[in-house]
């Protein structure tokens, strides 16, 4: 939360105005609640796997190799996938039509612009 204070503040500062400022509070809370669909099953903590993996570091990260979760489907290891905004928003839209296979029984998220807004939450706040 310091942190998009902190954003929120020096977009005031540079002259993005409330306007923007808005923009990146109601994207924030769009990935949030988005988030909400996942957080029973993916943690965003250092090797806090649940059901899934922990989605801490996710970005560039080999699918099916985090070391404290050893509970993934033969076709996750063997996918080759490293995992970008854009991998991401494919397997996001429709796990088992990206990886066929996939334990993730998650039937996907279609709407684009809340995938989006998942996506952006996921980079800041899975680091």
């Amino acid at each position: 939360m310091k942190r998009l204070l902190g954003l929120a503040l020096a977009g005031l500062l540079l002259g993005g105005g409330a306007v923007q400022t808005a923009d990146l509070i109601d994207g924030f809370d769009a990935g949030a609640r988005a988030y909400e669909q996942c957080w029973a099953c993916h943690s965003l903590k250092p090797d806090e796997s649940r059901v899934g993996p922990s989605l801490h570091g996710v970005f560039g990260r080999k699918a099916g190799t985090l070391e404290s979760f050893n509970r993934y489907s033969e076709p996750m290891k063997q996918s080759g996938v490293v995992w970008s905004e854009e991998t991401l928003a494919a397997y996001i839209t429709n796990p088992r039509k990206f990886i066929p296979g996939t334990r993730m029984t998650y039937p996907g998220l279609k709407d684009p612009e809340v995938r989006d807004a998942l996506i952006d939450y996921l980079k800041r706040q899975a680091r």
